[in-house]
């Protein structure tokens, strides 16, 4: 049996009757770039995360850039964010020219650790910023406490979070501004680049409008700097299709999780993800770690546990293998290895499965059994 990481064309088959007429309306009328696809889009996207205003983008990494942006971070500023994400979070800062500043993950969420944020926080500190990772929503309440004390900035990045949940609230909403990617591989993915920002406050969501578009607020009139961040009209209109799926699709990815842990959860060698109380986890990845004494010893039994799925046509994932603090591009910044011990240990010791809505009972079975086999070996 053969199990992909992600299977997009399954997804595609099931609303291939939707997205096709979607698309080539979209080339009937030329509307190539924004217009009347992505307005809707935005609309019901910012209903969905019960926030006033979307603004679409031309990708996540440009949502990350456009809201640090707008609130201006700049030159000779310093940004905190989790040294355990994908390297997009960190380019909003330093595409601002601002200093991405590194802080630790927490062992059971794998999102930023509030209690070593204080640590980092010094004079040139701005904003935090707090990654929902793998689809589970960031400590909300404890980084807000943070930011009130320090007069700070706190923004959400939810590139893997669609439609989570902490607190009974749908994130989006629970800071200044928050950043959502829509890569063709995310739970609500695009058949192309696109992203999009979301936030309550009005004066913001007009200036995020004027900074998309060259800086204007009409044409040929610029009020700002800007850039081209703006969506394409195709990626609006495959959304728009898609974002009526993505409750049901989101439920099929929890029962996913739900029956790997039935399968898997009595496997001494391997923890699995937590979902944490009061969160409703979108389980963009399943990150599981595999257990030992030694972290070296765990390393190697992590890559002949992926090398023995891959034998058995099961593909597998790592997220992430280099930290952000080890990145060839970030050894200016003067960090060393040791620095972060649970993000490095996951880095070494994390291997994601397959996880997306279509996945089968017999495809899932198949995989837990062939975790089981390797162990008992």
């Amino acid at each position: 049996m053969k199990v992909p990481f992600l299977d997009l064309k399954a997804q595609y088959a099931t609303i291939k009757k939707e997205v096709d007429p979607a698309i080539h309306e979209i080339l009937d009328n030329t509307a190539f770039i924004l217009g009347k696809s992505v307005l809707q889009f935005e609309k019901e996207f910012a209903n969905a995360h019960y926030v006033k205003h979307c603004i679409g983008t031309s990708s996540g990494t440009d949502a990350n850039h456009l809201v640090l942006w707008a609130l201006g971070i700049g030159p000779g500023d310093e940004v905190i964010i989790p040294a355990n994400t994908f390297i997009a979070t960190a380019w909003g800062a330093t595409l601002c020219g601002a200093k991405p500043v590194f802080v630790d993950c927490h062992p059971d969420s794998y999102n930023i650790d509030p209690t070593k944020v204080e640590a980092a926080i010094t004079k040139k500190t701005k904003a935090i910023v707090a990654v929902h990772l793998y689809g589970q929503a960031a400590d909300m309440d404890a980084l807000n406490v943070i930011v009130k004390k320090h007069n700070l900035i706190l923004v959400e990045d939810a590139a893997q979070a669609h439609l989570a949940e902490y607190k009974g609230k749908r994130i989006g909403g629970l800071s200044k501004a928050t950043s959502f990617s829509f890569y063709p591989g995310k739970n609500l993915g695009a058949y192309g680049e696109a992203g999009a920002v979301v936030t309550n406050d009005e004066q913001l969501a007009k200036l995020f409008v004027q900074l998309r578009e060259h800086g204007q607020s009409e044409k040929y009139h610029h009020e700002n700097f800007g850039h081209n961040y703006r969506m394409e009209g195709i990626q609006g209109a495959v959304l728009g299709v898609k974002l009526k799926h993505l409750e049901n699709w989101t439920d099929g990815r929890r029962n996913v999780a739900a029956k790997y842990k039935m399968l898997l959860g009595d496997l001494k060698q391997i923890s699995l993800p937590v979902e944490l109380p009061d969160h409703k986890h979108v389980y963009h990845l399943y990150v599981i770690r595999v257990n030992g004494e030694s972290i070296e010893t765990r390393e190697e039994t992590r890559n002949k546990l992926q090398s023995f799925l891959s034998d058995n046509d099961i593909a597998s994932g790592l997220h992430y293998p280099v930290p952000l603090h080890l990145q060839k591009c970030f050894s200016h910044l003067g960090y060393k290895k040791g620095d972060f011990p649970v993000t490095e240990d996951l880095a070494r010791t994390g291997l994601s499965l397959p996880m997306f809505p279509e996945l089968t009972d017999e495809q899932i079975e198949y995989v837990a059994s062939k975790i089981k086999e390797f162990f008992n070996k």
